[in-house]
């Protein structure tokens, strides 16, 4: 039971308590360049929830014959061979995707959330542990671009789930291509799809998202050291940098 309990805690704190976006803030910039529409925004958060979830295995499942020195190389190598197989798979099935994600979908090779959990949660855990992990990781990204991407395309467009067809009609069949919210579509204002309103939704969001922790009594987000972050417990550069300031200690 307590094993369970484990592997819950593992998908859902990735929702709220240690949300990527919200709470830890990584990957910022994918986050703000592809919320101005909730299209692109679901296509990105599901992109990179795959090669997350995809990444995280392979990397618990080697974490014991990958040597220590050529960790990082060899997370980047694992992470660019899935990040190569989703934007194939995209270029192919959802083309439309391809140009509204540009650049930021062979991008996600470099997305710090994916070499941050791989780092940080995959090369110590075990392969049924890191799956959740990144799972829910992905949720929670998914869920703060979701989120950001209503509020922006709705104020700064006048419209909701604009271009959605592109993404869902070949698979289903339908026209449903979104909705026109009254005298906003006329009348929109645009300063939310630019990058100052980007950024205004984004500070609006993740203070919500930390009121919200802190009322289930989570701790504040506060980064003002490495014992602040809700990542210390399992960072391993933080060990690494305690080690070096022990043996100058010692010294």
């Amino acid at each position: 039971m307590a094993e369970k309990k484990s592997l819950g805690h593992e998908f859902t704190k990735g929702l709220i308590a240690e949300n990527p976006v919200l709470r830890l803030v990584l990957g910022t910039c994918p986050t703000l360049a592809t919320t101005t529409s909730v299209s692109s925004a679901i296509g990105m958060g599901i992109s990179a929830s795959i090669v997350l979830i995809c990444s995280n295995i392979v990397i618990s499942a080697l974490r014991k014959v990958i040597p220590s020195k050529v960790r990082i190389p060899a997370y980047i190598v694992v992470i660019a061979s899935f990040v190569t197989i989703v934007q194939m798979l995209v270029k192919a099935f959802v083309p439309v995707l391809d140009e509204q994600l540009g650049v930021y979908l062979p991008l996600i090779v470099v997305n710090c959330i994916i070499l941050g959990r791989a780092e940080a949660f995959a090369s110590k855990n075990s392969i049924a542990a890191s799956a959740l992990d990144g799972l829910g990781m992905g949720v929670g990204f998914t869920a703060a671009l979701f989120v950001m991407s209503t509020i922006r395309e709705i104020l700064g467009a006048g419209t909701f789930l604009a271009g959605i067809n592109g993404l869902i009609g070949s698979f289903t069949g339908t026209s449903f291509d979104g909705f026109s919210i009254p005298f906003l579509n006329t009348h929109p204002m645009l300063i939310f799809i630019l990058a100052p309103g980007g950024f205004f939704v984004f500070g609006i969001v993740m203070a919500l998202a930390n009121r919200l922790a802190e009322s289930k009594g989570k701790p504040k987000a506060e980064l003002h050291g490495c014992d602040n972050c809700p990542m210390a417990k399992t960072c391993s550069i933080r060990d690494s940098k305690e080690s070096d300031e022990k043996k100058e200690a010692e010294a």
